[in-house]
């Protein structure tokens, strides 16, 4: 793990930023990317270049299970909405939540990844250590699945939502074993509500019941953090 401390999310997203930059300038031809509060600086940032990616293909983390593609809370319309509708990407890929087989669709996406695989992916992390909706007690060789979303982590995304009810309960995700088979992995995590899961990422022991902690096992994982997100760190002590 390569671990990277910055005063302000914003200069954390600018630093996320360069090296999204460098790697679609050198090569980089499947991005994965994921959604929630804490990348939309950094799609801002990117939808604002004029860079050419007609050559990058990207596949996203995660989507509900039981929300149409064009329902405005679903990841398919936000990642529109913030990235793909000012971009010339070759080809974006997120999962369909709104099939009548969601297995079936597990299945499917499995299969884009494997034809697609992930240069750059693109990691938030949840207040309990999720990666993706790979929830605590997750297996590190889980593939594309459907997950049961914790209270805690409905509880954190309800403010998307009119009413509590509405938070959908399941959602098609990519397993651990899949994001881990990026050949590089950045993950931005800001704020003090992420500091005690980047406690147990970075400074305790692999264990499912943190997933992220799975990233110390990663060849090439750059933890791009704030310093109220790293505030738990022993080395911020």
């Amino acid at each position: 793990m390569n671990v990277l401390i910055f005063e302000s999310p914003d200069e954390a997203t600018k630093a996320a930023f360069d090296i999204v930059m460098q790697r679609l300038e050198t090569g980089l031809q499947t991005m994965g990317l994921a959604t929630g509060s804490t990348p939309l600086k950094l799609y801002e940032k990117l939808r604002n270049t004029d860079t050419d990616v007609s050559h990058v293909t990207t596949v996203n983390l995660d989507e509900y299970v039981g929300l149409e593609p064009t329902d405005p809370q679903s990841y398919n319309y936000y990642m529109n909405e913030e990235l793909f509708k000012y971009m010339n990407f070759a080809a974006t890929y997120v999962p369909n939540g709104a099939v009548e087989d969601p297995e079936k669709e597990c299945e499917r996406y499995e299969e884009i990844l494997k034809k697609n695989p992930v240069d750059l992916q693109i990691l938030g992390m949840g207040p309990n250590g999720h990666i993706g909706f790979n929830e605590p007690g997750t297996s590190f060789d889980s593939v594309t699945h459907i997950a049961e979303l914790t209270a805690s982590t409905r509880e954190a995304n309800k403010r998307f939502f009119e009413k509590e009810e509405q938070v959908p309960t399941k959602a098609i995700t990519m397993g651990i074993s899949s994001i881990l088979s990026a050949k590089e992995v950045l993950m931005l995590a800001f704020g003090e509500s992420k500091a005690e899961a980047v406690r147990s990422m970075i400074d305790e022991p692999v264990t499912e019941g943190c997933p992220a902690s799975v990233l110390q096992n990663h060849s090439n994982a750059v933890i791009i953090l704030d310093k109220e997100a790293a505030s738990k760190l022993e080395r911020s002590k």
